[in-house]
């Protein structure tokens, strides 16, 4: 009886339709099921968790004592998010960046990483690489 239970399931599982992917494509990043990224985005993912941007941010950038960043990357231009991590906001208690050969080398990629947040292609903080 197990057999049939078994050989049922299996030829159902072949007969149902898969799911497609949920595939994202931008200029920026590649996302796929909302956690799967580009090895581009991932190096954005690392360098975040690198030098602990949680720390002020909130483990899914919600905000804590830094404001969220899921909101504030919605009206940030790119300069501006480029002049926000290499100079700091120092009165507000945010730190240069410009010292750490890690963000500076990543800029790109953490920027393409919190926009997929932002934008909300990137439904968990928490990514892992695409398959090839």
């Amino acid at each position: 009886m197990k057999f049939i239970w078994l050989l049922i399931a299996s030829l159902l599982a072949y007969a149902l339709p898969s799911r497609a992917e949920d595939r994202i494509e931008t200029d920026l990043y590649t996302v796929v099921d909302g956690y799967k990224v580009d090895a581009g985005t991932l190096q954005g993912f690392r360098t975040w968790r690198a030098v602990a941007c949680d720390r002020c941010h909130g483990a899914n950038q919600q905000g804590l004592v830094g404001p969220s960043l899921l909101e504030s990357m919605k009206a940030l231009s790119r300069a501006e998010f480029d002049k926000t991590i290499l100079d700091g906001r120092l009165e507000k208690g945010m730190p240069s960046w410009k010292e750490s050969k890690q963000v500076v080398d990543n800029l790109d990629h953490l920027y393409a990483y919190l926009k997929g947040r932002s934008d909300g292609a990137i439904t968990r903080a928490k990514v892992e690489p695409m398959a090839p």
